[in-house]
């Protein structure tokens, strides 16, 4: 694996630690749970849009069309994701415990449907552990949160 490869999922599997802890400070300290889930929900908006931005640089580099998105659909894409983990922050809790779920679901099925020809093999690898990790820590927070008094 090159380098690129191993800082991508050092960083990577670092970035599922607010994921995981976010999960496990509610199970701690569920009398925070109104905060906790805040914070756990900024973080998630802000791993969407960082993940979403991801598409802007593929759309300038498909002017040879050999992928099956054209540029302005990559760069749609892109916005449909960021806009979604903007706007997702302004929705009450209980929206958002649906939105991000289905939000990082999407972004998953996009990559791996549309761009799997773009990504190396052990990218589509990595995302597939991040996605389900982040997204099973979205469903136990989710249940958490409406589980709580």
């Amino acid at each position: 694996m090159i380098a690129v490869a191993r800082l991508a999922v050092a960083f990577g599997l670092a970035g599922l630690v607010p994921f995981l802890f976010g999960t496990v400070s509610l199970l701690l300290w569920p009398q925070q749970s109104d905060r906790l889930v805040h914070y756990f929900y900024l973080y998630s908006a802000g791993i969407l849009a960082f993940m979403a931005g991801v598409y802007w640089p593929i759309a300038l580099q498909l002017e040879n069309r050999c992928y099956p998105l054209s540029p302005l659909s990559t760069i749609f894409l892109s916005q449909l994701f960021f806009l979604t983990a903007g706007i997702g922050l302004l929705l009450p809790t209980t929206v958002q415990l649906v939105i991000y779920p289905l939000a990082y679901v999407g972004l998953y099925v996009v990559d791996v449907r549309w761009m799997n020809l773009y990504w190396p093999a052990w990218y589509r690898k990595l995302r597939l552990v991040l996605t389900t990790v982040a997204l099973i820590s979205q469903l136990v927070v989710a249940g958490l949160f409406l589980s709580s008094p």
